[in-house]
């Protein structure tokens, strides 16, 4: 029976569930989202999980293990999301299998407090890498200038990457140069780059936030009139560079030899403005080749209301060009939104992490519970 998310999944978007915890996975409530929502994939952040760790009581048991054993913190908060990780990789193995690798795929962040950091970032990729030891497993670096790197030379050394934090046009067109450059080095190291993957995760509602905020305090009709706008214009315009980046000669040089193309992710996806419509930002970015990550809420909203009526990206190019055009006009700097996302982005999953580490650190020094 055709539903929305299955139509959604037709025109070559692929559902994504932006959300990871132990209750999902024991509760069989991740297997049920790929039985009956079509998930094929599953990202993770440092919010997510601290917010999981954070709640109940379903890692109490992995905690005190670890505790008893004197394992540093560092060193428990990569064995607990790492095993959640596992676990999820296992779900969504026949998602893999079935998509020969392009879906299937789970997100494990590196620790975001290494944003700025190349060496360390490449030295974490291959940990956490060879922690989970699963091939459908996806290393989240984030598009930092310091990143771009560190992504290259994951790709290079057979990591599929989830490149993360991405906000703005010109550094998409860096991460794709840097996805590019690790499955050309992956090749000429006599690497299988078949299985080598990758999405670039554009971030879609915070860009409207950002900008709608800028605009309220202009003021002006003009500025009002672009409400909302930004966002969709921006992810829109993504895609048109992704169109082109990945229709030339050189790319082809590296399909021939099975490279797989790195598609564009759409993430930030629930509706932050009450005023909009809660799947604005799944049905107005409809394109074959890309991914919708979601939250479960936004998952089940479009589930029972989303509408998909055809493909919403290729045919506003011009109309995405005109709203940008129009933000000028009006006088926000859209380099300057994109700076100031991109650190805003860090500092929030930087202070997740540092959450998450308290709530760990906390439970490991509690006192053992009397059987």
């Amino acid at each position: 029976m055709s539903t929305p998310l299955t139509e959604l999944s037709a025109a070559g978007v692929a559902v994504w569930l932006d959300d990871i915890s132990r209750q999902r996975l024991r509760t069989g409530n991740l297997a049920d989202l790929v039985a009956q929502r079509g998930v094929v994939g599953v990202t993770s952040n440092p919010t997510i999980f601290q917010k999981a760790i954070g709640a109940g009581d379903d890692y109490a048991e992995q905690l005190g293990d670890l505790a008893l054993r004197g394992v540093d913190l560092g060193e428990a908060v990569r064995a607990i999301t790492a095993a959640d990780v596992r676990e999820a990789c296992d779900v969504l193995r026949g998602a893999y299998d079935a998509s020969g690798g392009v879906d299937g795929r789970v997100s494990l962040e590196v620790d975001p407090r290494l944003a700025h950091d190349t060496e360390r970032t490449v030295a974490e990729a291959r940990a956490l890498w060879w922690l989970v030891d699963r091939p459908n497993l996806f290393i989240k670096i984030p598009a930092t200038k310091a990143g771009l790197p560190a992504i290259t030379r994951a790709l290079a050394g057979g990591i599929s990457v989830n490149v993360t934090l991405i906000f703005g046009l010109d550094r998409y067109d860096a991460v794709i140069e840097a996805f590019q450059s690790g499955v050309e080095q992956a090749i000429a190291a006599g690497r299988d780059v078949s299985d080598l993957a990758s999405v670039a995760s554009f971030f879609v509602s915070r860009v409207d936030t950002e900008v709608d905020a800028r605009l309220d305090k202009i003021g002006t009709p003009a500025a009002k009139a672009l409400h909302a706008k930004t966002a969709i214009a921006n992810a829109r315009l993504a895609y048109e560079r992704y169109e082109k980046a990945f229709g030339t000669p050189r790319w082809a040089a590296l399909a021939a030899q099975g490279a797989k193309a790195q598609r564009p992710l759409w993430a930030s996806t629930s509706t932050k403005d009450p005023s909009l419509p809660d799947t604005i930002y799944v049905s107005e970015l409809i394109a074959p080749n890309t991914v919708n990550t979601m939250p479960e809420a936004t998952l089940q909203a479009f589930a029972d209301h989303g509408v998909v009526g055809g493909e919403t990206i290729r045919p506003f190019y011009d109309d995405a060009r005109a709203v940008f055009a129009a933000l000028a006009g009006v006088g926000v700097d859209l380099d300057d939104v994109i700076e100031t996302l991109e650190a805003q982005g860090v500092q929030k999953f930087e202070d997740s992490w540092k959450q998450l580490l308290d709530t760990i650190e906390r439970q490991l020094s509690a006192p053992p519970a009397n059987d």
